[in-house]
C-alpha cells in the first residue's frame, strides 16, 4: 500500500491474494445487507467493535478486547487490511483509524466503498455466514493520543496551536437542526470550527485529491498543524482524520465521546450560531465526567 485509501481497481486485481482481509464495517442502515464483496467480513462497529458498556455509543473496547475480535476474524499482525462500506467512505474511515491506534499501519478504506466497486461492474456475492475461518496472530499496541477525551479537547480548545474540527452537518454545528440522538444540546463547542464530511469527498463519494483537501483543512484550521477532530459519535470524525492524513497532516486524534459526550447537558459549554465565536476559556469537566480512554489519551 502506498497510503490509507486504494481504489477498486487495487483491490479487484489482489481480491483473494493470501494475506488480503476485507472487511465491511457499514453501520446503521447499510449494516448486514445481502450483499457484499467477495470474502468480506464483518467489522461491526454496532457490535463487537465497540464499548457497550460505555455511555456514548462506538466508544473504543479495550485493547484486550480488540485483539480478540480481530484474531476472531482473523486477522495476523502480518495482514493487508481493506475496510469499506456500504454508504462510501463514511464508517469504513473509523475502522481504518481504530486499527491505526492499535498499532497497525497495514490497513486503507476503499475509496467510494460498495458503491464504487458496483459502479466499477466488480462482482458481488450474497452475504453469507459470519466468518468461521482460522483464527489470527493480531495483537494490539496502542498507541498514546489518537483516541482522546473530553479532558484533552477542552485543552485543545485553548490551544492557540490546535484546531477542533467538527464533522457534523452545518445545521447541527449552529443548532437549528435537531441532534438524531434524545438528551443532546444543540449547536458546538465554543472555538470549534465546522468542516463536514460531505465536504472532503466529491459527488461520487470518493475523496477528493490532496490538494483539494489540503485547501479544505487550511481554511478551517488556518496554519494550525495539530487537528482535534470531532462529530456526532465519533464516526465521521474519523473522516476528517482520513481526509488530513491524505493531506499531509501527521498530528491528528479523535474525540471519541464526540457530541454524544459533549452535547450532554453539563458543565462543558456549548455555543450556537453559524460562525465560530472567539476562543473563550473551557473549564475543566469534574472528574466523574472525564472518561478514561484505554490508549493512554
Amino acid at each position: 500500500m502506498t497510503g490509507p485509501l486504494v481504489g477498486t481497481d487495487w483491490l479487484a486485481e489482489r481480491l483473494g491474494a493470501p494475506g488480503l482481509v476485507v472487511f465491511d464495517a457499514s453501520v446503521g442502515a447499510h449494516r448486514g445487507a445481502d450483499h457484499r464483496i467477495p470474502g468480506a467480513r464483518p467489522f461491526d462497529l454496532d457490535g463487537a467493535l465497540s464499548d457497550h458498556e460505555a455511555a456514548a455509543p462506538h466508544t473504543m473496547p479495550s485493547a484486550a478486547a480488540f485483539t480478540g475480535a480481530m484474531r476472531e476474524l482473523g486477522v495476523d499482525d502480518t495482514s493487508t487490511v481493506v475496510v469499506y462500506d456500504g454508504f462510501g467512505i463514511y464508517s469504513s474511515a473509523r475502522a481504518w483509524w481504530m486499527l491505526r491506534a492499535m498499532g497497525f499501519d497495514r490497513a486503507a478504506v476503499l475509496d467510494g466503498g460498495l458503491p464504487a466497486w458496483k459502479t466499477a461492474g466488480l462482482p458481488v456475492e450474497a452475504t453469507g455466514p459470519a466468518y468461521d475461518g482460522p483464527r489470527g496472530s493480531f495483537t494490539a499496541r496502542p498507541r498514546a493520543g489518537l483516541v482522546v477525551d473530553s479532558a484533552a479537547v477542552v485543552a485543545a480548545l485553548a490551544d492557540p496551536a490546535a484546531a477542533v474540527l467538527d464533522a457534523r452537518t452545518r445545521g447541527r454545528f449552529a443548532g437549528t437542526a435537531p441532534e438524531p440522538r434524545p438528551g443532546l444540546r444543540g449547536g458546538h463547542m465554543p472555538g470549534a470550527v465546522n468542516l463536514p464530511f460531505g465536504d472532503l469527498q466529491d459527488p461520487a463519494g470518493r475523496m477528493r485529491p490532496a490538494a483539494e483537501l489540503r485547501e479544505a483543512f487550511a481554511a478551517a484550521a488556518g496554519e494550525r498543524e495539530r487537528l482535534y477532530v470531532s462529530c456526532g459519535s465519533g464516526v465521521t470524525a474519523c473522516v476528517l482524520a482520513l481526509g488530513a492524513d491524505l493531506a499531509g497532516y501527521r498530528e491528528l486524534a479523535v474525540y471519541d465521546g464526540s457530541w454524544s459526550e459533549w452535547g450532554v447537558p453539563s458543565a462543558l459549554p456549548v455555543v450556537t450560531g453559524g460562525l465560530t465565536p472567539p476562543r473563550v476559556r473551557v473549564p475543566a469537566p469534574s472528574a466523574g465526567r472525564a472518561r478514561a480512554r484505554r490508549l493512554g489519551a
